[in-house]
């Protein structure tokens, strides 16, 4: 595993060299990029960024919209040796010098919609020499003292356009993957230059069967690994393309952007499925060109998957993956999905549902989601204690309860600590949404615990009603009553608390420390 390896010479020069340098790489708004373009780009990046003296294996922060500056940027990091961390763009001041400070980064790359927010922590970042702003007229004077700002168009309008890569091996640390959980401070999973073919060999081409004339759009920005990885890595790696687009996911900027592009694979998460499916011109949507919808970041409900088939039609494709080992490493097939399931072991990939002491558990009966492969990070950075309780040896303990049936199918049950014990008795909160979303006023929900009067813990359920239906308390009775008559009575929610939308994670997951902290009520 130490030969040279380089993940920018893989995924993107290597089209190049295949002659498939003419081909559209990416497509943002009326732009497209050719891999040879972008090839280009990214090496003149490449040159910036070692003139600003970063040095192989420090950490580059990408605060950067989606668009080809954040792809090229990527890669010329990667490129170059340095190490790739990507945030999300619209956070609070306070979480960019958390990342910075985290991650000692000397140089960030920003652009419109963070630079204003960097500059303001900048002088509580330490570590921080340079800012390279993205976008016409960014550049501004920055605070005294502070990090100098550079101008991203016109030094690499200056740069040359060829770069020697670096001399890394598939065991060099190539790239951060924050942790994106919805409790706790993210910390950063460290990957190796190795580490994305495996998934990709595993996934992409083993389970996605990903070709040349695929087109891949994603839902998630690009900071999230989930789509980076399908839109601007993996399609790249068979000369495929992907789609990006700055702003915020919409459902009438999806259903635009699958018009004029006709992808054939939407990179999707259970809410914005849902929220497709409830848009008022869900019945007028041609999304016919799409062959697999991909889900992840999320479990995805019985009734979307349903919904979406009978709606949409192709194949939806449930599967569970984390920063921890990269991507995705269980996933339903074409033509084998199963509703409710994330599907079987990727090729490469092994797991097991495990009791407290990582002894594995019959068939059907829950427990903790052990896995193993190639692509597992070394550890989480600067965290030592949360590093040895997640990797135990070559096995990764994922912190999910799953089961799992005699044909090696896996169902997810909830997060260990998401768990409550209600009358001696453990309940899955997830259970419990499950069948709050089959009653028809019901658009989304989530379920928490809560600790009572008595001082006991008891479910508490958030729901989002459908645009037509009134938060009363009737409705509340009725579906305290939905639930003791579909499951076990001791699971029905005892409180009900209606919400216009759940709180959410950059990642687009339901943001339970912030129902739990009761801030929302």
């Amino acid at each position: 595993m130490n030969e040279r390896f380089n993940v920018t010479s893989y995924f993107l020069d290597r089209n190049l060299d295949e002659g498939r340098g003419g081909r559209t790489a990416l497509c943002c708004g009326d732009l497209r990029y050719s891999f040879a373009d972008l090839a280009r780009l990214s090496n003149r990046v490449g040159h910036v960024l070692t003139g600003l003296g970063v040095r192989p294996e420090e950490r580059v922060l990408l605060a950067l919209s989606d668009g080809p500056e954040f792809v090229a940027t990527w890669y010329a990091v990667l490129k170059v040796g340095a190490v790739a961390a990507e945030v999300y763009t619209f956070l609070p001041p306070e979480d960019y010098a958390y990342y910075l400070n985290y991650s000692r980064a000397r140089v960030v790359v920003a652009d419109g919609t963070t630079l204003t927010k960097i500059r303001a922590v900048a002088g509580e970042c330490p570590h921080l020499r340079h800012i390279l702003a993205v976008g016409a007229g960014a550049v501004g004077a920055g605070p005294a003292p502070g990090p100098t700002e550079h101008d991203f168009a016109a030094l690499t309008a200056q740069a040359p356009d060829h770069l020697d890569p670096a001399d890394t091996t598939r065991d060099h640390p190539a790239l951060w993957k924050f942790t994106t959980g919805s409790t706790g401070a993210p910390k950063a999973a460290v990957h190796c230059h190795g580490d994305p073919l495996i998934s990709f060999e595993g996934y992409a081409r083993g389970v996605l069967g990903l070709t040349a004339s695929d087109v891949v759009l994603p839902v998630p920005k690009l900071f999230f690994g989930y789509a980076r990885d399908l839109a601007a890595l993996f399609n790249f790696g068979v000369g495929a393309a992907g789609v990006v687009f700055p702003e915020r996911a919409t459902p009438e900027r999806l259903f635009g952007l699958i018009k004029r592009h006709r992808p054939t694979i939407l990179v999707q998460v259970p809410t914005m499925m849902a929220a497709m499916l409830s848009h008022p011109t869900a019945q007028e949507q041609d999304l016919s060109s799409i062959r697999l919808c991909t889900s992840a970041g999320e479990a995805l409900p019985k009734e979307i998957y349903r919904r979406w088939l009978a709606r949409f039609g192709g194949e939806v494709l449930d599967g569970i993956g984390s920063s921890e080992v990269y991507h995705i490493y269980i996933s339903n097939r074409p033509g084998q999905a199963r509703a409710g399931s994330v599907g079987q072991l990727v090729p490469g990939y092994d797991a097991r549902v495990a009791g407290p002491e990582g002894t594995p558990t019959p068939d059907g009966e829950p427990g903790e989601l052990w896995v193993r492969g190639e692509s597992s990070a070394l550890l989480y950075w600067n965290a030592r204690a949360k590093s040895r309780r997640t990797f135990a040896g070559e096995w990764v303990r994922t912190g999910d309860i799953f089961t799992r049936d005699a044909e090696g199918f896996f169902y997810y049950q909830g997060r260990t600590n998401d768990l409550l014990k209600v009358g001696g008795i453990w309940v899955a909160p997830l259970e419990i949404e499950n069948c709050l979303r089959q009653h028809a006023q019901v658009a989304d929900c989530a379920v928490v615990g809560h600790e009572a009067e008595t001082g006991l813990i008891v479910p508490r359920a958030f729901v989002v009603p459908t645009p037509d239906t009134a938060p009363t308390d009737d409705l509340a009775a009725q579906l305290q009553a939905f639930v003791k008559a579909n499951l076990s009575p001791h699971k029905r929610p005892r409180l009900v608390t209606f919400l216009p939308d759940l709180p959410r994670t950059a990642s687009g997951k339901v943001d339970r420390k912030a129902l739990s902290g009761g801030g929302l009520i």
